[in-house]
């Protein structure tokens, strides 16, 4: 199984080197320059020169692109930011800790209504509590993610004043006491985690509801059938773990869809996270942090997939096997 991993982990090299290559530069392609926002039309160009050689922006772009995958692989350096001198790693490292928690939660919340709606709707297949389930899961499927939290948002918060509109956390959190701290923090995370859940939960069930209805209309289900075991231990032994081997894949290949649909959740909400500081980055021109934030993204969709292959090789030893 380590050998598996490593073979894995070296074969995601190259396609995190050529993401990381083709987003420099369609960074550096899109029209605009980050140092007109510190120039007036009373500065000299020599001022303008001196902007731009601060910033390393004087040079040949493959010479900006050699010098700074160099720091990356070197020094794991993004440079510093054109908004307040930070570093950009700094930047990303500070915000991404909100992301994790509101992918984390959704993840799970996505997983427990999936799997619930899946397994019911394969277990009553053909009838009408089928095809409501269908229906609802094919509704949030198709749903715009964004649009989805904008509903919440305007029922839950706006209209009900039941939960919170935005930010992670009330004015006065740092005052309350460790049990009233959580209850903030979780009806803050509710909305948003619900929206990203309805929507991944959507994809899971969809998924397992098939898997499983061709699992119990497979051979060996009939044979064990033929043997007089319960269908209770059928469902479970035969139907649902074998179902649930294409389910580890779907999940894996889930997390960097849940990653940039919380990047746009926490735009919708105003949450401190990764979403905020790659939109402000790149409506600023800020070169360093959406190069960092979107080298974030490539090792999500890494991650993802190599937890993928892993959770498959578990489920089937036949994949490692043959690999």
């Amino acid at each position: 199984m380590g050998a598996y991993t490593v073979r894995r982990l070296i074969g995601a090299i190259p396609i995190l080197f050529i993401g990381l290559t083709l987003t420099f530069f369609l960074v550096h392609l899109v029209p605009g320059d980050p140092t007109l926002r510190f120039l007036d039309p009373s500065m000299g160009s020599s001022l303008k020169e001196q902007i731009s050689e601060k910033f390393g922006l004087n040079e040949p772009l493959h010479i900006q692109y050699i010098s700074w995958m160099y720091r990356i692989v070197g020094h794991f350096d993004f440079g510093n930011s054109f908004n307040n001198g930070r570093p950009a790693s700094d930047i990303i490292l500070d915000a991404l800790p909100p992301t994790i928690l509101v992918m984390g939660f959704a993840l799970i919340c996505g997983l427990m209504f999936g799997m619930i709606g899946g397994i019911g709707a394969a277990i009553f297949h053909g009838t009408k509590f089928d095809l409501i389930i269908t229906t609802i899961m094919l509704f949030f499927y198709s749903m715009p993610v964004f649009w989805l939290g904008i509903m919440l948002l305007g029922f839950f918060a706006v209209n009900l004043n039941w939960l919170p509109a935005s930010q992670l956390t009330s004015v006065f959190h740092d005052q309350l006491n460790i049990l009233d701290r959580f209850t903030d923090y979780f009806r803050h995370l509710m909305l948003p985690v619900i929206t990203l859940g309805l929507v991944s939960a959507a994809t899971f069930g969809r998924y397992l509801r098939t898997s499983m209805i061709e699992a119990m209309n497979s051979g060996y289900v009939l044979a064990a059938r033929a043997r007089g075991i319960s269908e209770w231990k059928i469902l479970v032994n035969y139907g649902l773990r074998n179902a649930l081997i294409p389910l580890i894949t779907i999940v894996g290949m889930t997390i960097p869809a849940l990653f940039s649909g919380a990047v746009i959740i926490e735009v919708v909400f105003s949450l401190p996270g990764m979403g905020r500081i790659m939109v402000e980055a790149v409506l600023a021109r800020d070169y360093p942090v959406v190069l960092a934030a979107s080298t974030m993204a490539f090792v999500a969709v890494i991650i993802g997939n190599l937890l993928a292959d892993i959770g498959y090789a578990i489920a089937d030893p036949r994949v490692r096997l043959e690999s």
